[in-house]
């Protein structure tokens, strides 16, 4: 055999395989791995060989992130970036600084706040005056439930004591009817609609921004959650597609079409036109790694707005229940319809849903999408799954729909104390983020973090998973271990992040795991976190990150 281009021998390899065998040395050639195994892999080192000694660090396929968004995540790097704060006061800060660097902002832009830094999740136009003055602003929170606004905002929208909540949505007001400064849900949509319109080379930057940072964390490919219409960001499809043209994108992406929900199904023509079809996998070829054959349905909002859909009313915070049981934004009869006939043109269909009602109504519509059109092969799957019903854990097994986690949300931490558990009561308190009872009913796992709404640490989230407890340097407070029945054990969840999510994005074929034939997505770390202490793992490190055998990423102790 020639030599290769790249080699990495001298530590443990995860494969991700089957069996999740283990090897010490790969072999990548033309982008591609050539060789898995041991010294005998040496003989495939020559004179132009890069030879990458990994001195007992642990090699792994790169991450893939089912659920994301890195256009945004980049554009809130850009914009005022709240993402790195944690209390009112330094929200406020932040922004007065950013307020006084852009005086010539029309617009004050930023996101990334935490409910929990504020009394009952709902910060205040007044707090927000007091730092951006006359002009008006926008601040998404980072779950992207919920929208800060000052006054400016409220008045150029027309948002009055007498403004009538849409029906999606939420206007959070005083003790006397008038709007306070939170929007909920599609309230947001009432100031959003009056932001100015990002250019497409802002976009095209800010999605190398994030690309960069996902890099960082070992993530090579991953799934936009949305691509369409929504939020305060525009539409990414148009960077990813442009940054394709111009060989610039390095992750393997696919996008989930944005289904609005103030539409019908009189919308799926419009959706078939915006499909991009995957470009067979050429070595080299950046033009084919975005692919747009996903559609983004979010079925419900999130439980500390009391969005979250559930089968149950909510409880006041006191052990009794209100008259609210949050929001289905599709009805289920649209759901039934609108899933089978997206089914059926080759869709995969991309859930949201946090509540046990919302997972529910989507699991029913993929069975209905069954009943029509038969099984196929289109993967659909259920992000965020916060809330299940232990009657439903079963059926994702058994309609072959993949349970998306975002485990680093399954801890002890404010939000979760402050503002999920008083209004969740018992016995739904113990029904979430049910990783184990999927793993041991057979469901398949695929991960992801929906940054920005959280970190896109990979190794972060895999130790929230195997240990139920935040990762060193997450930890908001000293809390005992989350139901810890529910957790996973490492290989498992690694494989999630990887193979699973691959799965997921009909990538398995050429990435996901080492094997020889596949593509050399591969990220090394800077540790076996095999070899260490449960509570340890997420103090792991990326240190290098390779997309076909091209170095994307390196850490400065590489």
């Amino acid at each position: 055999m020639p030599h290769a281009d790249l080699v990495f021998t001298g530590g443990p390899v995860f494969t991700a395989d089957t069996v999740r065998s283990r090897a010490r040395s790969v072999a990548v050639t033309a982008g591609r791995i050539v060789a898995v195994g041991g010294d005998e892999i040496g003989e495939l080192v020559g004179s132009s060989t890069e030879l990458v000694d990994l001195r007992g660090r642990m090699l792994m396929p790169g991450f893939q992130d089912a659920h994301v968004h890195p256009v945004w995540g980049g554009l809130d790097m850009l914009r005022c970036d709240l993402s790195q704060y944690a209390t009112a006061a330094e929200y406020l800060d932040a922004i007065g600084r950013f307020v006084s660097a852009h005086p010539d902002d029309e617009w004050i832009l930023g996101g990334g706040w935490q409910m929990s830094a504020f009394p009952g999740g709902t910060p205040t136009a007044a707090a927000l005056d007091a730092v951006t003055g006359d002009r008006p602003a926008f601040f998404p929170n980072r779950d992207g439930h919920g929208a800060w606004v000052n006054s400016a905002a409220l008045r150029l929208a027309g948002i009055e004591r007498d403004t009538v909540d849409p029906a999606d949505g939420r206007i959070e007001r005083d003790v006397d009817g008038h709007p306070s400064g939170t929007l909920h849900e599609g309230a947001m949509g009432l100031v959003n609609r009056l932001l100015p319109e990002e250019p497409l080379e802002r976009l095209t930057e800010a999605l190398l921004v994030g690309q960069r940072y996902l890099h960082s964390f070992g993530v090579t490919a991953w799934q936009d959650a949305i691509v369409g219409p929504y939020g305060d960001a525009g539409d990414p499809a148009p960077a990813y597609l442009a940054a394709a043209a111009a060989g610039t994108l390095t992750g393997r992406v696919v996008g989930a079409i944005w289904w609005d929900r103030t539409q019908g199904l009189e919308q799926i023509p419009s959706i078939l036109e915006r499909r991009v079809v995957r470009q067979a996998d050429r070595p080299g070829d950046r033009r084919g790694r975005f692919a747009a054959t996903s559609v983004k349905i979010m079925q419900d909002g999130v439980a500390e707005n009391f969005t979250a859909s559930m089968l149950e009313p909510y409880c006041d915070g006191h052990g009794h229940f209100t008259d609210n049981s949050g929001i289905s934004f599709m009805p289920p009869e649209v759901l039934n319809e609108a899933v089978p006939l997206l089914d059926a043109e080759g869709f995969q269909v991309h859930f949201h849903a946090i509540g046990d009602r919302a997972v529910r109504e989507c699991l029913d519509a993929v069975q209905h999408a069954i009943a029509r059109n038969g099984r196929g092969d289109n993967r659909h799957h259920i992000a965020h799954i916060q809330v299940v019903h232990p009657e439903d854990i079963p059926r994702f097994r058994e309609l072959g729909v993949a349970a998306n986690m975002q485990s680093l949300w399954a801890t002890f931490e404010p939000q979760m104390v402050d503002l999920t558990l008083p209004f969740l009561g018992s016995p739904r308190d113990a029904w979430q983020y049910p990783f184990g009872d999927l793993l041991r009913s057979g469901a398949v796992l695929a991960a992801g973090s929906d940054w920005s709404v959280s970190t896109p640490d990979p190794l972060a989230a895999i130790h929230t998973a195997v240990n139920r407890k935040a990762a060193p340097g997450h930890e908001e407070g000293d809390y005992d271990a989350f139901l810890p029945e529910q957790a996973i054990d490492l290989a498992t969840s690694l494989t999630a992040y990887t193979a699973g999510s691959a799965w997921v994005n009909h990538l398995d074929e050429t990435t996901g795991t080492i094997e020889v034939g596949k593509l050399a997505d591969l990220t090394v770390l800077d540790r076996d976190p095999f070899a260490g202490p449960a509570d340890e793992i997420g103090a792991t490190r990326v240190l290098q990150t390779f997309v076909e055998g091209e170095r994307v990423y390196a850490a400065a102790n590489a």
